[in-house]
């Protein structure tokens, strides 16, 4: 009873405490809000933590423009790829202040918002995907064929945000593409003529001035919506001069949270694996910290990546007080045990599902797939860990530190197994229903009791025949 009593407190203490990642929001009611999202690190798999919560917190706040402050020299597609569906979920205005720089992925990811403005000497583009050699110290040379592929792909996932924000498929294809080319027309004079932007061979990259200027007929700035010296001037263009500016500060919780959901499946086996340790030892020891604090860093990674609030504790957290209702004070009833296992499944679960402001109650299957898959190689792991331990550990002298002082006396597992040998035989009353776990008496000792299926009605009278851990096994007598 003293460890599920631990489990609630602790986990209810973790609970308790708010990390305040968000941005100071001051705007008066009816006010216009920006929040400005800082992307000014190479794109790897931390920023996707720091946009998530970025994007979020700007659509709970009901944010009407959402402006990137760019200074990137690229990064992963993967994570590109993953950071351009966070951001085709804010509903509102989108823009980019490239400053200075938008190489590679940061372009790809300029071109998923509706507006790029640049600042003086600035640059972007520059954007063929390119393969790291092993330490990441050069370029990988790789066969043209899967050059060809690789640079398809690419092409693909960029000319989706260029067709969606009207951005020149020819220029975002010529950042990529070193077989494209880019020959605009430009009228002058009344003359139409044809101006070579990059011959066949070079990569796309323009600088700010270049960016802006129009081609075409009728004329449109080639990428550029223009040159600006600050993100203060990009908002006076976009009509939110005066508007409340929230500003997203990188915590240093993106990189912990990156490293906490990539072990999320390992947290749930520690957690599993330390909870059994615990009920098969007397009293309240290691093995149970180690599970406790296990599931409470799964919970936490969740939590400042951006995937889910605190209410998911709170539910887990339900569910196991109904459990503890169905072993301790109900036994036999079953539906408080299987409900409250079902809360603490859906807990689990959800605890890592990217939910956003406005979606569906029930999450999709695309949503849910990840977390699922997680959590059974969670629960694989964890059966296989519990039956690995349930065979090697009682027979090792670890097993023996592990068992901390309990209530009744018994210090070590020798006196335990000496104690245990001596009950053998005796005979009690049930003392609540066995189904087939309960309370039996004892002389004047209650001891927790399981039969071996049979359903026991209170009051009966039971004999003891062996031992399951700390439990006694019982059967009925006459």
């Amino acid at each position: 009873m003293r460890f599920r009593l631990a489990v609630v407190s602790l986990l209810a203490l973790f609970g308790a405490g708010e990390f305040d990642l968000r941005g100071n929001e001051t705007a008066a009611a009816g006010q216009k809000k920006v929040y400005v999202l800082p992307i000014r690190d190479d794109i790897m798999p931390p920023i996707v933590y720091l946009v998530r919560r970025g994007v979020k917190e700007a659509m709970e706040a009901k944010a009407g423009l959402l402006v990137l402050d760019m200074e990137t020299n690229g990064g992963r597609v993967d994570t590109t790829r993953e950071i351009i569906g966070i951001l085709n979920q804010f509903k509102g205005d989108t823009a980019t202040y490239v400053n200075k720089d938008a190489f590679s992925a940061g372009a790809f990811i300029s071109v998923a918002t509706k507006r790029i403005y640049m600042a003086p000497e600035s640059v972007i583009g520059a954007a063929a995907p390119v393969i790291l050699s092993p330490g990441g110290d050069g370029i990988q040379a790789v066969p043209d064929t899967y050059e060809k592929k690789m640079t398809s792909a690419v092409k693909a996932m960029v000319r989706t945000s260029a067709e969606k924000n009207g951005y020149n498929i020819a220029v975002v294809e010529a950042m990529i593409d070193k077989t494209k080319g880019l020959i605009l027309t430009n009228v002058m004079n009344g003359v139409t003529n044809a101006v070579v932007i990059a011959k066949e061979g070079e990569i796309l990259t323009l600088t700010n001035t270049e960016a802006e200027r129009p081609y075409g007929d009728p004329p449109r700035p080639l990428l550029s919506s223009g040159t600006v010296a600050s993100i203060d001037q990009v908002l006076e263009k976009l009509g939110y001069t005066g508007a409340a500016r929230v500003d997203i500060k990188p915590t240093g919780v993106e990189r912990l949270a990156m490293w906490i959901n990539m072990i999320s499946p390992l947290l749930l086996i520690i957690g599993i694996a330390g909870i059994y340790i615990e009920f098969k030892t007397p009293g309240f020891g290691l093995p149970g910290i180690i599970g406790i604090v296990a599931f409470a860093l799964y919970f936490f990674g969740g939590y400042i990546a951006g995937l889910s609030g605190l209410e998911w504790i709170a539910v887990f957290l339900l569910g196991l007080a109904l459990v503890a209702l169905e072993l301790f004070v109900f036994p036999g009833t079953v539906a408080l045990g299987l409900g409250g296992a079902v809360l603490m499944l859906v807990a689990l679960v959800m605890a890592m599902v990217d939910v956003y402001p406005g979606m569906p109650a029930i999450p999709s299957f695309e949503r849910l797939e990840l977390p699922l898959r997680d959590l059974f190689i969670a629960f694989a792991g964890g059966a296989g860990a519990v039956f690995v331990l349930s065979r090697w550990l009682p027979k090792t002298s670890i097993y023996g530190k592990l068992v901390s002082q309990t209530a009744s006396g018994v210090s070590t597992v020798a006196d335990l197994e000496q104690k245990q040998q001596l009950r053998i035989g005796q005979t009690g009353v049930a003392v609540s229903p066995l189904r087939p776990g309960g309370k039996a008496q004892f002389g004047e000792q209650i001891l927790d009791v399981i039969s071996q299926g049979e359903m026991i009605d209170k009051g009966r009278r039971v004999k003891i025949i062996g031992h399951s851990g700390t439990e006694a096994v019982v059967e009925a007598v006459n």
